[in-house]
């Protein structure tokens, strides 16, 4: 995971290899899981994903960091990696796949409806440490 910190740039331009690794060593224990699509040996499209549970929905897998990479856009490859989320989510019996899109990034919304994700409520959050965002 730590070599794919370049693509990982086009959305956190800061973001530091140390940074990046302190964050896996925190996230892989608790089921984080990465899937990347190469292309010439270079990740060109990147998601993190979680498996988890609620008690309003039972087990969940849920997107994170959803990137392509700007000069591999609107060749499928968001489609090929939702699509494989998708199956991960059916064949592990999860009841829903979630995620989280800005709401200024009307690009990403379009995309997930067209995948047939639909809004269901807020993702409220409360600032606590504004620095500390990557």
């Amino acid at each position: 995971m730590l070599a794919e910190i370049a693509i990982l740039k086009h959305l956190y331009p800061t973001f530091t290899l140390e940074k990046y690794e302190s964050y896996l060593k925190e996230m892989v224990p608790h089921n984080y899981k990465q899937l990347a699509i190469y292309e010439h040996e270079v990740c060109v499209a990147l998601t993190g994903f979680w498996t988890g549970f609620k008690l309003w929905s039972g087990k969940y897998i849920e997107i994170d960091n959803f990137i392509v990479d700007p000069a591999h856009r609107a060749k499928g490859l968001g489609k090929k990696m939702t699509d494989y989320i998708d199956v991960k989510a059916r064949e592990q019996g999860c009841t829903m796949i979630v995620l989280d899109a800005y709401t200024n990034n009307f690009t990403a919304q379009r995309f997930y409806f067209n995948q047939g994700y639909i809004p269901k409520g807020f993702h409220f959050l409360k600032m606590i440490n504004e620095d500390g965002l990557s």
